[in-house]
């Protein structure tokens, strides 16, 4: 039997600092829900934010005792991703490791995919602030 890839991921150690995050929010029911926007030096950004909502053609997945909520425009985007925790010389982040992207800019938030054009006006030779 094969096992179908999951449509998002998280590693323990993100899921343990998402968890840490919910839990100063202390809001029932809250996820933490992972989206694209435009944006960027590559087109796209990735961004993530704690969410009580639940929106008409979200996908949720639970993993470690953390709800990931994606919406229906994004999810095409961060299909087979996986939220990730890196530790840096910044004091560490999220980070997402995506399968679909062909290309990215050196801060890690920024990418393109071969089946999308950059967004109109968007699109740079750095990186861009957020």
């Amino acid at each position: 039997m094969v096992q179908e890839p999951l449509i998002l991921s998280i590693t323990p150690g993100a899921a343990e600092r998402a968890l840490e995050i919910l839990q100063k929010y202390n809001k029932p029911g809250a996820a933490i829900r992972v989206f694209v926007k435009s944006g960027g030096c590559s087109g796209y950004q990735y961004g993530m934010a704690v969410d009580e909502r639940q929106l008409e053609g979200d996908t949720t997945v639970e993993m470690y005792g953390v709800r990931l909520v994606v919406d229906r425009v994004s999810l095409p985007l961060l299909s087979g991703s996986e939220v990730q925790w890196v530790d840096n010389l910044m004091g560490g982040g999220f980070t997402l490791n995506n399968p679909n992207a062909t290309s990215s800019c050196g801060c890690g938030h920024s990418f393109r995919t071969d089946s999308s054009k950059t967004p109109d006006g968007q699109g740079s030779s750095s990186c861009s602030s957020h």
